[in-house]
């Protein structure tokens, strides 16, 4: 018979338990046991959730207290030598350390650095490797876990990221060197690690290897080779289930299956073209195939009849046992579930599927291939009804945004004068220092904040108190900026939930969940907005606190919007027509509002695009079209102003050497980005390329609790100035604070400007 079965599951839980359990142990208020148990207690849940819903063999290690390569590092001993581990197994608060660094009894050691995982939200710790590495297994969670199901009794599929993976998304430490050369002395643990899970009976194993989706070198493909053929011949026992996604493997098909492993999955909602040859290439190789036909990273409902289809063929050419049905990649990505949606109203809900029933889909594909399309008549029936009241509904078409789009014109993307040209009117209008101290936006969301904001929402507040609470947040946030001297200001976004979310609640085409949270890093949740339909802006959206805050200084204060590329990356967008259409209907709003900003005296305005480098397409072949149109769509709502005004953009954990043609022509004035982990590794892209425009590299990492130093910042910011020309940077933090308490944001960001005072007038003078 065909298996139901599932790549990975939220770890948050259904109210993010997980979140509230881990900062609560963060802040003393609960021990270690406390924590444990929580996780102890939402691993059962779901393991049963997942049995009861048809899912064969629910997924075990797949749990998580901050990363799952986070959790892999640990398991293998790559502890990097400042956490002083001790050699035996890694205890939590090293775990921790390795996350968010430490600061404490007198210890201060730096967090690991952390990136998008592949083309998702979802941010991951990067493992640091040296040239002589060792390994050793070194952590008990992926045999506990698999323990704890199997006493429960129910049976898990243990879930692991492959070896190939993890090496080529590490990074070197010292010695500058390729991490996959490390494949031979990490291969023999990964084989313990498997022979220890078929000791415990573990029907299989399921290893991740989404690298096999990206475009490989040479070295690449020969560790696959090596590390699988001999990952055989050590640990002959078990059955391997290798699971590639967000991707299709294209060039890779005839590497993935000649792999000495019992399956491969494909993910045949990303590249849906790769059904007949792994169809074919199952056929001629023997292997499973699992068909990853239930979208794990978007919210739409499946449409049962046509994935039916795609599972009746592999059937009928490789027969029942030899295929298994799956959501495309885990289910971290989506929401948990739509049972607690009482506020989506029911047509739009109709059209929608979150985690838990998308296990519900994937059991019921199963089932119709297993027993006939008649044991699934109402499903099929049900989904049909939707797929045809989406399709139909009117409320997705709007002719006003069509016919806007159809008239753009080339100089709508194009700023009226050069960088050049533009710099010299904004430093004689602005008048700011060398080195010029800013923040990228958000200050801390006090437990004020959001609790007036949530009695605003629920009727509790009338409009004039709400906005009176805002002001209030917003003047102690200007009055703080004068008193640490910071020269562009902000004015902190207290009215904002999500950089995303306050946006596209006051666009046309979104809707929103209620609790349809998403883990983007460690305990930071996220709730996309659900693009539908075509987008408008009705009214302005920022200008009222912008003009606020700026009656409020004499100083320069920054409009702060979101870019179009990161409302779409960081949104569940609509999958009824291309990416391009949607990012360009939401440029033209941001476009009107950043006119609107300019009108009413904000003479600096940043439009972040945090996530432009995360939404490049897996494979570049496929980079250049993307690049074209979200280049475009940021010139385009950058575009509508006088030279006199200063455009602003910030990115957030990105390599930058292969895009940074793309982001020089995206022609921002200033670009801030994250280096303070890298420790201004990520400036070499800039000076190789002999970047023109200004850039504010982090010299404060917000992701973290520590406080860095005068003198740490000092020694970025001196570091920049070798690669960089004085008269171009900025001095910035890495991100936005509104995750930081104010008693870690005050003393940071003093240090941070006296550093970049010291810097001026070192460099500058």
């Amino acid at each position: 018979m065909t298996l139901a079965l599932n790549l990975g599951f939220p770890r948050i839980g259904a109210n993010r338990e997980l979140k509230k359990a881990v900062e609560s142990y963060w802040k003393g208020n609960s021990s270690q046991d406390e924590l444990l148990t929580t996780g102890k207690e939402l691993r059962a849940k779901h393991w049963k959730l997942q049995a009861d819903a048809g899912i064969d063999y629910p997924p075990s290690n797949d749990f998580s207290y901050y990363d799952q390569m986070l959790d892999m590092s640990c398991l293998l001993g790559a502890v990097p030598a400042r956490y002083n581990w001790s050699g035996e197994t890694v205890d939590l608060d090293t775990y921790f350390a390795m996350a968010r660094g430490r600061q404490q009894d007198g210890h201060d050691v730096i967090a690991m650095e952390m990136t998008k995982w592949f083309d998702t939200n979802y941010h991951f710790i990067v493992p640091e490797l040296t040239k002589n590495q060792s390994f050793k297994v070194a952590s008990s969670k992926i045999f506990d876990e698999h323990q704890e199901a199997k006493d429960a009794g129910i049976h898990t599929v243990p879930v692991i990221i492959g070896p190939v993976t993890y090496l080529s998304l590490a990074k070197s430490s010292g010695e500058d060197f390729d991490p996959i050369d490390l494949i031979d002395d990490l291969v023999p643990v990964y084989a313990d690690i498997l022979n220890r899970l078929y000791e415990q009976d573990a029907p299989w194993v399921q290893i991740d290897e989404p690298c096999l989706c990206l475009d490989l070198n040479d070295k690449q493909r020969e560790a696959y080779k090596k590390a699988y053929a001999k990952l055989a011949e050590l640990a002959p026992n078990t059955n391997i289930a290798l699971a590639t996604y967000f991707e299709g493997i294209r060039d890779n098909e005839n590497l993935a299956f000649s792999l000495p492993v019992a399956t491969v999955s494909v993910d045949l909602v990303r590249y849906p073209n790769q059904l007949d040859s792994c169809i074919a290439k199952a056929k001629e190789t023997g292997k499973g195939l699992r068909l990853g036909l239930v979208d794990g990273r978007n919210i739409w409902r499946n449409d049962l009849s046509t994935s039916l289809e795609k599972l009746e063929k592999a059937v009928a050419e490789l027969g029942a046992d030899n295929v298994q049905v799956c959501s495309s990649c885990s289910l971290l990505h989506s929401p948990f579930t739509l049972e607690s949606e009482d506020a989506l109203d029911d047509e739009l809900k109709n059209w929608m599927a979150f985690a838990v029933q998308k296990l519900d889909e994937i059991a019921t594909l199963a089932k119709g291939v297993n027993e006939g399309r008649d044991a699934i008549a109402a499903e099929l029936k049900a989904s049909d009804e939707a797929q045809e009241s989406r399709q139909n509904s009117t409320r997705i078409h709007n002719k006003e945004v069509k016919d806007r789009l159809a008239t753009t014109t080339p100089d709508m993307a194009q700023r009226k004068s050069v960088f050049a040209e533009r710099a010299k009117i904004q430093r004689e209008k602005l008048g700011l220092p060398a080195f010029p101290t800013t923040t990228i936006g958000s200050f801390p969301q006090t437990q004020e904040i959001r609790k007036a904001r949530a009695s605003f929402k629920k009727g509790e507040l009338d409009a004039s108190a709400y906005e009176q609470a805002m002001k209030d947040e917003i003047g102690h946030v200007v009055d703080y900026q004068h008193a640490v001297d910071l020269d562009v200001l902000v004015h902190g976004e207290p009215e904002r939930n999500d950089m995303v979310e306050y946006f596209g609640e006051q666009l046309e085409g979104f809707t929103f969940s209620k609790f349809g949270w998403v883990q983007s890093y460690g305990s930071r949740c996220v709730k996309p907005p659900i693009i539908f339909g075509d987008i408008s802006r009705p009214n302005a959206m920022t200008v009222k606190w912008a003009e606020y805050a700026q009656s409020l200084t004499k100083k320069k204060m920054k409009g702060m919007l979101t870019g179009p590329i990161t409302i779409l990356q960081w949104s569940f967008v609509r999958n009824d027509q291309p990416e391009e259409l949607t990012a360009k209907q939401i440029a033209f709003a941001i476009r009107d509002e950043v006119v609107d900003l300019e009108k009413a005296g904000i003479d600096i305005i940043q439009i972040d695009e945090a996530a432009i480098r995360e939404g490049l397409p897996i494979r570049k072949e496929d980079w250049p079209a993307y690049l074209d149109w979200s280049v475009e769509a940021f010139r385009i709502c950058a575009s509508g102003v006088e030279d006199s005004t200063q455009i602003h953009t910030h990115m957030c954990y990105s390599e930058f050497n292969d895009m940074i043609e793309a982001i020089a022509a995206m022609d921002a004035d200033v670009i801030s980005i994250e280096t303070s982990r890298s420790q201004m590794e990520l400036l070499e892209a800039f000076e190789k390329f002999k970047y023109p425009n200004e850039i504010g590299p982090g010299v404060y990492d917000i992701h973290s609790p520590r406080i860095p130093s005068i003198e740490e910042m000092t020694a970025l910011l001196e570091k920049a100035a070798k690669v960089i020309p004085v008269e171009q940077l900025w001095v910035n933090p890495d991100c936005g604070l509104k995750t930081r308490g104010w008693a870690e944001v005050e003393p940071a960001l003093k240090n941070m400007v006296d550093a970049a005072k010291e810097v001026r007038q070192k460099l500058a003078s």
